[in-house]
C-alpha cells in the first residue's frame, strides 16, 4: 500500500486522501476487531482484557509491530492479539467463541457498510464515483478482507484458535507446536500468492454481498 502513494509524497491533497480513505478505515477496523475479541471474553467471565485496556476502539492500544508494518505496505496486517486468561474460561467453546468474535466483528461491519451503499443508491440514486460511495466501498473491502484473513489457520490468527477447538487433543499438541513460527510464515504468505488469493477471497465475498443488496 504505501508503495502505491510514494510517488505523490509531495503532494499533500493525495497524501491526505490516502490516510481518510485507507489508513483510517483500516485503524478502525482492527480495533473493532480486537474489542470484539476483547468484549466476548469479558461477557464470558474474563476482566483480562478490560484490566489491559483492550475493550476500546484506540487503535494506537491494538496495533503489533509486525502487523502495522505489513499494514503500511501491503494493505493489510494484524494487531497484538488480545491476552486472555483460560482459567476464567474453562469452556473451549467459549474460547473459539471469543476467537469467532474478530472476524465475525468485521464481516458485521462490511454488511453494516454494504447495507449503507445500497440505501444510498437505491434512495438517493448515488453512484459508485461519489466519494461518500467510494469510502464505504473501501471500508467493504477492508473488512472482508480483514475477516478473510484472519479466518486462516496460521497462529496468531484466530483461524489457528478455531482449529485447536476442533482438533483431538493429541493433535492439538503437534498443531500448538507451530505457534512460535506462525509470524514468520505469515510474512512469507504477504510476499508470496497466498496474499493475492486473500483478496481474490474477499472479492468475491464482496461480489456476493452486492448482489444480495442490489447495489451492483
Amino acid at each position: 500500500m504505501l508503495f502505491k502513494i510514494l510517488p505523490f509524497i509531495n503532494q499533500p491533497l493525495i497524501i491526505l486522501g490516502f490516510i481518510v480513505f485507507a489508513i483510517i478505515p483500516l485503524l478502525f477496523s482492527l480495533a473493532f476487531h480486537e474489542m470484539s475479541h476483547g468484549f466476548v471474553a469479558y461477557k464470558f467471565g474474563d476482566i483480562t482484557p478490560k484490566i489491559m485496556g483492550r475493550l476500546t476502539l484506540n487503535p494506537f492500544k491494538h496495533l503489533d509491530k509486525a502487523g502495522t508494518i505489513c499494514l503500511l505496505l501491503f494493505g493489510l496486517g494484524w494487531a497484538k492479539p488480545v491476552m486472555i486468561n483460560p482459567n476464567n474460561i474453562p469452556n473451549s467453546t467459549q474460547r473459539m467463541l471469543v476467537a469467532l468474535a474478530g472476524p465475525l466483528s468485521n464481516t458485521f461491519l462490511a454488511v453494516v457498510f454494504a447495507s449503507i451503499m445500497a440505501l444510498l443508491k437505491n434512495y438517493y440514486n448515488m453512484n459508485s464515483n461519489d466519494l461518500l460511495m467510494m469510502f464505504l466501498n473501501i471500508n467493504v473491502q477492508i473488512n472482508l478482507a480483514l475477516a478473510v484473513f484472519n479466518m486462516i489457520p496460521i497462529p496468531p490468527l484466530d483461524g489457528s484458535r478455531i482449529v485447536t477447538w476442533i482438533l483431538p487433543n493429541g493433535l492439538k499438541e503437534i498443531y500448538n507446536k507451530i505457534e512460535p513460527y506462525g509470524i514468520f510464515v505469515l510474512m512469507v504468505l504477504m510476499f508470496t500468492v497466498g496474499f493475492a488469493k486473500i483478496f481474490e477471497l474477499a472479492d468475491i465475498l464482496q461480489n456476493y454481498l452486492y448482489s444480495l443488496l442490489k447495489i451492483v
